[in-house]
């Protein structure tokens, strides 16, 4: 007898369409496709065969091998399994196929306590192994194939006589409905790792995975008015109500009912509820009702009847006649006191059995019945009238839980820390079920991780394989483009399908899918009622398919998605994809090749663009995986490298950065790549000018001209421009502001012209510092960064570096609350792009310098500390050392003598020698921790040291510094004189920058004539 595709019952004959569930049988069965399916596999074989072989003649012993098949067969097949094949004398089952069901692991168990329990019968002993994996099937050649199968037979292998063993995943999902017992971890032939096994001692209880039902119900305030409702109307009325609650499996259906139930007082509550599977499960609701009832003294119509349903007597009946004699029951038992009659899971109904239930519903008079049904939607694919045009009929569909009402859910199961909940939160999107089994599994592992449990991935993937192969299809080509997909790409992906729009409306009314906004013109969207249902639909799908069918979907895109911001990286996911799944399957190619090589550049493309937007890390993980989609010598993947190598500086990852940029010059000097040897060099040297002290500017120079000839020769402007900003920011750090600016300047010319927005974004970015620390006057500084930040339209680097400038420029104007609202915003940015290192510390640095400059030593110290912590964690000591010596002139003016000097030989350690503005500020704190101590000699020789060195740079407001003080020393030593023509350089020097705060400081103390303490603005 053949089984219908779809909800696998047995056909009582040939049928256009499945009697039971209505699926077109004309559509080609579920079987017959290939998919990937979690199954549970049941190996069973029979123990001492070769000693029953001696003892019994051969035709005694084929014709008992023939019963123990056929009763194991039996047995198989009761449960909703199907027998793989007899291989000998052991019998291999599948639960799953064709059909998966969310109970296939606790029918495959039960099938198992059935065949062992009828050993004895059968004059013999047997093993038997049971576990629950990943297998494709549909394929010709048997109905499964993977690892699953494999194991199944060890574990029966390694079961003793009249025993079963299950796989750790079978317990998963069939936990609260076995007893069993922990065995050592078996070592199976063929795994590397020994394998979970328990012994099966029973199987009780009709729950796999039992709910809980006693958590404080949420978010059903509504629904509960609403059926308490219905009951008052029966009871008032004395009449039939039928009350349908509709909803997914999970989302609240029992948990409401139940809440309900404990509520009344006066009334008796019967159950039945509708078996997926069995035999004669027609009426095995109402029979459970029934034997809920007690005896009336009103009289019931129909004794007969009904005790032939109970079979208690053998009397011939019909359907009408049993529809009839239980609703006169029901009437009797009610007129007595109110009934509520539930019936659970109505959507595994037979037709017999909705055909009872609506007969009650609209013949029932004259006595208080509440018909409670609990379904899912799918009942309404079946019976799209249900309860339709019934007076006392009502139908409500439950909806998943708002945000706040499951943390509510969440808090009542567990005590959770906020990122914890917060990420259950998101999983779940609002299922109760889902929370529930989220939340057993962390406090299970321990871990803090959020999967996703295998009952639920049960639950989901029996759904889908359910529903019609056309529907499913549809659902399974929407989930290539993701959680929401359009219908153009879905008809693109599925050519042969002509009702597309049936199809998808189809799936509306399932709750599978709901409409949603389109990204495309012209076209309809839809999304996944659930991120998981989604990933049920594709994970079903071969590999192979889905590499065809992410090939495809990149097709259409191309030729629809032009307008899209993000196409570059959802093209290039799609073709990621497509190579991937090419590359596990062993069926690689040139194709393949190709595939790959269109997918980095596209991904390269979105990097680039996070990296103008700011979005360092997305960028990262961007040029990660697009180099490795290329061959290690692969030119652009090199230049790939070089890229990835200065955004990970961005985020402080300077030593992994140095090691992946000196593999990169190796990989191409081994492969003759100058040209890309040469750009991966050239970011090579700017690493390590920040991390080595070692390294002398003079040698980076040398090598950057012979690298920048090579690019001149190649006609390569964006290496230029990179290797043009490197000798600009060797002259920034030399002190040379005006020359820097004009190096920069040309770097970024070249950036524009090479299209290099990343490139012209930087250089602008250490421009502005060049016209904040150089000879520019403020007000004139101030208009050229504003023209810059115009010109460059944003980027989050940029913005940092625009805000930080112009904090310090007006907070020497003296608009110091202008100034610290502006460095907070750059600070923000910072967080926000996740740049919390070099960019972050800059900010920090300028931060203290204002608060250094506004007088305020202990804000300066707290801010300056926290940009060392990051300059020093991440060992960026070419920026750590200025920063550090700051931070010492904040703590000598507030005595702390010891701490500073811990601070100045910390940064002395990694000092370049070459690197000016180090030099200068860390002799300048030398040189005021001397004077704080009274050596007033050893404090002079600094102070010129460091004047000696300022005199060569253009920074006014540094060599203006050096110059006050060198004044309060010389006003120190009693030599007034030099003190004011120290003074009076220092004035000119601080007016020709429109420092205005230091300015009036220094007039201020020539009109006093008297030594001030050393230290920028104290």
């Amino acid at each position: 007898m053949a089984s219908c595709p779809v909800c696998g019952k047995k056909l009582p004959g040939e049928f256009p369409f499945c009697p039971f569930c209505g699926a077109d049988l004309a559509v080609a069965p579920a079987a017959a496709r290939e998919q990937r399916k979690v199954v549970t596999v049941l190996f069973c074989d029979v123990t001492g065969s070769t000693e029953l072989g001696e003892k019994l003649d051969p035709e005694a012993l084929r014709a008992l091998l023939a019963r123990y098949f056929e009763r194991m067969k039996r047995i198989v097949e009761g449960h909703g399994g199907s027998v793989e094949k007899f291989i000998g004398d052991a019998v291999m089952a599948v639960f799953g196929v064709p059909v998966l069901h969310e109970d296939d692991a606790l029918r495959a168990v039960r099938a198992a306590v059935e065949m062992r329990d009828a050993f004895p019968d059968l004059g013999f002993q047997g093993r038997i192994g049971v576990t629950t994996g990943e297998v494709v099937t549909g394929t010709e050649e048997r109905l499964a194939t993977g690892d699953a199968l494999n194991v199944a037979a060890r574990l029966q292998q390694a079961a003793q006589p009249g025993e079963i063993l299950i796989g750790e995943e079978t317990l998963r999902l069939t936990r609260d409905a076995v007893d069993v017992e922990a065995v050592e971890p078996l070592s199976l032939k063929g795994k590397a790792e020994p394998v979970a096994a328990y012994r099966l001692r029973s199987v009780h209880g009709d729950e796999a995975v039992v709910r809980q039902l006693d958590t404080p119900m949420v978010g059903r305030d509504t629904e509960l008015r609403r059926l308490r409702a219905a009951y008052e109307q029966a009871t008032l009325d004395r009449s039939c109500q039928l009350f349908t609650v509709l909803g997914p499996a999970g989302v609240g259906k029992s948990r409401l009912a139940s809440e309900f139930l404990t509520s009344l007082e006066d009334a008796l509550i019967v159950r039945g509820r509708c078996l997926p599977y069995g035999e004669g499960i027609t009426y095995w609701p109402v029979v459970e009702v029934v034997k809920q009832l007690p005896p009336t003294t009103n009289g019931a119509k129909g004794t007969e009847v009904i005790a032939g349903l109970v079979g208690e007597t053998d009397i011939v009946t019909s359907s009408p006649e049993i529809a009839w004699a239980f609703r006169n029951l029901l009437e009797a038992v009610a007129s007595e006191r109110p009934l509520v009659c539930v019936f659970d899971d109505v959507h595994w109904g037979e037709e017999t059995f909705l055909d009872l239930v609506e007969h009650v519903a609209d013949l029932s008079r004259d006595a208080p019945i509440l018909l409670l049904c609990m379904a899912r939607p799918e009942l309404l694919d079946r019976r799209a009238g249900w309860a339709g045009g019934k007076v006392n009929a009502t139908s409500v569909l439950l909806e998943p839980l708002a945000p706040e009402e499951a943390d509510l859910m969440i808090d009542s199961l567990a005590h959770l820390d906020p990122d914890l909940r917060e990420r259950i939160r998101e999983a779940a999107e609002g299922n109760p079920l889902f929370v529930e089994e989220m939340v057993s599994l962390v406090k299970e592992s321990g871990d803090g991780n959020v999967t996703v449990p295998p009952t639920i991935q049960a639950l989901l993937a029996a759904r889908l394989d359910q529903l019609d192969p056309s529907d499913r299809g549809v659902l399974e080509r929407g989930a290539v483009e993701g959680r929401v997909f359009h219908r153009g790409a879905v008809q693109a992906l599925s050519p042969g399908e002509a009702a597309m729009m049936d199809r998808l409306t189809s799936l509306v009314r399932k709750e599978l899918v709901r409409p949603d906004k389109p990204q495309f013109a012209g076209e309809d969207a839809f999304r996944f009622r659930h991120i998981l249902i989604r990933d049920a639909a594709y994970d079903a799908l071969p590999k192979a398919t889905r590499a065809e069918l992410h090939e495809r979907f990149a097709e259409w895109l191309e030729a629809h998605g032009a307008d899209l911001v993000e196409l570059d990286e959802i093209l290039g996911y799609h073709l990621e994809q497509a190579h991937l799944y090419r590359v596990q399957l062993g069926t690689d190619d040139e194709r393949g090749t190709e595939l790959a090589r269109r997918a980095a550049t596209h991904i390269a493309a979105a990097a680039r663009r996070s990296l103008v937007r700011g979005d360092t890390p997305a960028a990262i993980g961007l040029f990660e995986r697009a180099a490795a989609l290329l061959p290690d010598d692969d030119p652009t993947r090199l230049r790939m490298l070089v890229s990835l190598g200065y955004a990970l500086t961005d985020t402080g990852d300077w030593e992994e950065a140095g090691v992946l940029l000196g593999n990169a010059v190796s990989i191409a000097e081994t492969a003759g790549e100058r040209l890309a040897g040469a750009d991966a060099a050239v970011a090579l040297t700017f690493v390590t000018l920040h991390t080595n002290s070692e390294t002398l500017h003079v040698d980076a120079r040398t090598d950057l001209a012979s690298w920048i000839r090579v690019f001149e020769e190649h006609g390569d402007q964006a290496a230029l421009a990179r290797a043009l900003s490197l000798l600009g920011m060797l002259r920034f750090w030399a002190g040379e502001m005006a020359p820097a600016i004009g190096e920069l300047e040309l770097a970024a010319r070249h950036a524009r012209e090479a299209g290099d927005r990343i490139q012209e974004l930087v250089v602008l970015a250490f421009s502005v510092m060049g016209l904040l620390y150089g000879p520019e006057p403020v007000p004139s500084a101030v208009d050229k960064i504003a023209e810059i930040h115009a010109r460059a339209l944003g980027g989050g680097r940029l913005e940092v570096s625009v805000l930080r400038a112009k904090a310090y420029l007006e907070a020497m104007r003296g608009r110091f609350a202008e100034a610290r609202a502006l460095i907070g915003e750059a600070e923000t940015i910072a967080q926000e792009l996740g740049l919390q290192t070099l960019l972050a510390a800059g900010v920090l640095r300028s931060a203290g310098e204002i608060e250094l400059l506004a007088g305020d030593p202990a804000a300066a110290e707290r801010l300056l500390g926290r940009g060392g912590e990051i300059l020093e964690r991440e060992r960026d000591w070419g920026h750590f050392t200025s920063l550090a010596g700051l931070h010492a002139e904040s703590l000598i003016a507030q005595g702390r003598a010891e701490e500073a000097l811990e601070r100045i030989e910390t940064a002395e350690r990694r000092l370049l020698e070459d690197d000016s503005d180090a030099q200068i500020i860390l002799l300048r704190a030398r040189s005021q921790l001397a004077a704080k101590r009274g050596a007033l000699e050893e404090a002079e020789a600094f102070a010129h040291r460091a004047n000696e060195r300022a005199e060569r740079t253009d920074d006014l407001s540094l060599r203006g510094g050096v110059l006050t003080d060198l004044a309060a020393l010389y006003e120190l030593s009693g030599r007034p004189e030099e003190a004011k023509a120290a003074l009076e350089r220092a004035l000119a020097l601080y007016e020709q920058k429109g420092n205005v705060v230091m300015a009036e400081r220094v007039r201020n103390r020539l009109k006093k004539g008297g030594a001030e303490a050393l230290g920028t603005g104290v």
